[in-house]
């Protein structure tokens, strides 16, 4: 029997203790995260927010097996906040469709959720009509010919039902009372709000495909009503899809139990403890490149110097050796090392210690 089934459904029940004191610890590690934010100008939290931004969507797109290339989700982002985007590649309209709802859930936060709103963002998702190549009927909840709707692994005559959802005669009435919850003020905005919705929602499953994700941008939005800002500093769905196996287990115990979520909640707020400690690893990036501009805005650098120097600050993978820069800037060997012996001169990068057939380059501290 699933939750949905029970008689009492949808009362979620839990403990406070020892759930408190996790609760506790969210709301500690959340407020030094943003009295540290506070501290920043409004061009790095632009940058801050633009980074977390893109990781949802790619992190929470990656944990349904859709895989995009963070800069062109970037680019997506940027234009729609306005932000100068030159250089960064296109992106297509699958990655524009996620980029809205996720904007649309964390820009317009205190807007109600509607029927008509979820269903805007499921064509958002899917604006070809097609989840891969299987057309899906989009906008509008999933008909009767799709019961019972399972979620489902295994080859085929050895399958493994991990879930079964409501039945589609019932969705309007499900969806009337899960809009309906979210807009009251039964439960204020928060971590427990955000957890309840996101399983409340995949729960009643109403749309073919693309649920997870609309359930992760609910979790969202409710995220940003309590920071009562649409700037997010960190990515739930970064920290999920880092752990989807201890996601999908919660989920599916938690659906097949009993209306006490107690565990899912420890296990949810865990892991948006651990999103805001993941977080700071991108707040470090930023903050170094604050410094680092301040420190040398003066120097006069080549376009090559510049880009290799923005791609070192964004983490560039592997290491950095004369070779690579001539590969990546399209220079010989000989300009690659000038322009790398240069930067040493100026402090600004520094030889990696040991050595070999390949010197190592990394920059300098600030």
């Amino acid at each position: 029997m699933y939750i949905w089934e029970l008689n009492d459904w949808p009362r979620f029940r839990w403990h406070n203790l020892p759930f408190s004191h996790i609760e506790k610890s969210f709301y500690h590690e959340l407020g030094k995260l943003l009295g540290r934010m506070e501290g920043l100008g409004f061009e790095l939290k632009r940058d801050a927010n633009l980074r977390i931004l893109t990781q949802e969507v790619v992190k929470s797109s990656e944990i349904e097996g859709e895989v995009y290339n963070d800069l062109s989700v970037r680019s997506s982002i940027g234009k729609r906040l306005g932000m100068d985007v030159g250089g960064l590649p296109s992106s297509n309209r699958s990655i524009d469709g996620i980029v809205d709802v996720i904007l649309d859930a964390t820009t317009h936060f205190n807007d109600p959720l509607t029927k008509e709103r979820l269903c805007k963002w499921h064509r958002s998702l899917f604006p070809t009509g097609k989840s891969g190549l299987i057309s899906i009927q989009t906008g509008a909840w999933r008909r009767a010919e799709k019961d019972p709707m399972q979620v489902i692994s295994g080859p085929t005559g050895r399958e493994t039902i991990h879930f079964e959802a409501p039945p589609s005669h019932n969705l309007d009435s499900e969806i009337d009372r899960f809009v309906d919850w979210f807009n009251s003020d039964q439960i204020e905005a928060g971590p427990v709000k955000a957890a309840l919705a996101h399983l409340w929602f995949v729960t009643i499953h109403p749309f073919e495909d693309g649920n997870g994700r609309i359930g992760r941008a609910i979790m969202e939005m409710v995220h940003a009503q309590f920071e009562k800002s649409s700037l997010r500093f960190f990515s739930l769905s970064n920290q999920i899809e880092k752990e989807r196996d201890e996601y999908y287990a919660v989920l599916k115990q938690t659906q097949s139990g009993t209306l006490d979520v107690s565990s899912y909640l420890e296990w949810y707020v865990s892991c948006g403890i651990r999103a805001i400690e993941s977080s700071k690893e991108i707040l470090a990036g930023i903050l170094t490149r604050a410094i680092f501009g301040d420190r040398y805005a003066s120097e006069d650098l080549n376009d090559r110097q510049i880009s290799m120097l923005n791609k070192l600050l964004d983490g560039i993978d592997g290491v950095l050796s004369s070779s690579k820069w001539a590969k990546m800037t399209k220079v010989s060997q000989d300009t690659a090392n000038r322009d790398i012996k240069d930067l040493m001169d100026r402090g600004i990068l520094v030889q990696d210690p040991g050595g070999g057939r390949s010197t190592r380059y990394s920059l300098a501290d600030v």
